[in-house]
């Protein structure tokens, strides 16, 4: 299939990687040129001089930008997807971004009999590397079935959660889980070197039972180590919790540890952690004990 990849971004790059592998024609674009070149020269795709270029004749058309204002521009701009994409295509949208973006872009597409999927991710950069990727669904089912072949090229599980926009709640509901996870587990390592415990016995003990979690086995000797530089960072974490407190204000939920945690990120962020990995919350417990 003809497909078309915009924003090769620390995800997007690898992701359109596995589509070219997998015997895909993809032809991709991004707003740093010298980015969509080295991509080309790596993986032999083509590439377009602004999205509407790259849209033409693909089939399915995987967006993977910034927030919301970059999902606005590079779909519904004068040069975006949208004004290049042919009737009957598909739009992904893997972005993490609001589910009021997503019905918007969605009904901009229906307007024009172009499927929409709102898409975003789990699994971070290491996934998008390793072609494991976890991906959360909104649209039609039709629509869904039809791209879920393609996406199989760089996800492990892919799910469709329900209609347009709940893609981007279950990806909220992933963050705040992360979030809490993050803070608990920073807070029982700063606790068991405080206690002066010999943290890696501990962590053997403990991770064999309720306490497991994904941060645990993969974080803990980075957390203890001070060292924070490489996966998710955290300004992108709190842009994250941020549509997630937004969201929250208008449907009534109560994050009360959400809004707590995105305030110890901000404390991060003044420690000169903005580009840090997310497990970087014990940094505050530590570096200012």
């Amino acid at each position: 299939m003809r497909v078309a990849f915009v924003g090769l971004g620390v995800m997007g790059y690898p992701m359109a990687g596995f589509l070219a592998k997998a015997g895909h024609d993809v032809v991709v674009y991004n707003r740093t040129t010298s980015k969509a070149e080295q991509w080309c020269s790596e993986f032999g795709g083509s590439l377009a001089a602004t999205p509407a270029a790259a849209a033409e004749n693909a089939g399915i058309i995987f967006c993977c930008v910034g927030n919301d204002d970059d999902v606005r521009e590079v779909i519904l701009g004068d040069d975006g997807v949208l004004s290049g994409s042919g009737s009957g295509c598909i739009i992904v949208d893997h972005t993490t971004a609001s589910a009021a973006v997503a019905r918007e872009v969605a009904a901009s597409a229906d307007a024009k009999q172009v499927g929409f999927l709102d898409a975003p991710l789990s699994g971070g950069q290491a996934g998008a590397e390793s072609g494991q990727l976890t991906v959360m669904a909104g649209g039609d089912s039709a629509v869904f079935e039809r791209a879920r072949p393609v996406m199989d090229c760089y996800a492990k599980a892919i799910t469709l959660i329900g209609r347009v926009g709940s893609g981007q709640l279950a990806k909220m509901v992933n963050q705040i889980c992360i979030a809490g996870v993050v803070q608990g587990l920073s807070e029982a390592l700063h606790f068991a070197q405080r206690a002066d415990l010999d943290t890696a016995k501990v962590i053997e003990a403990i991770s064999r039972g309720a306490a497991q979690s994904w941060q645990m086995e993969n974080r803990w000797q980075t957390m203890v180590n001070d060292e924070f530089d490489f996966g998710f960072a955290v300004e992108w974490m709190r842009k994250d919790l941020g549509i997630a407190i937004d969201e929250a204000e208008k449907n009534g939920a109560r994050l009360d540890m959400t809004k707590l945690v995105d305030a110890y990120y901000k404390e991060v962020q003044e420690l000169g952690g903005n580009r840090w990995d997310t497990s970087s919350l014990i940094a505050r417990l530590e570096r200012k004990a």
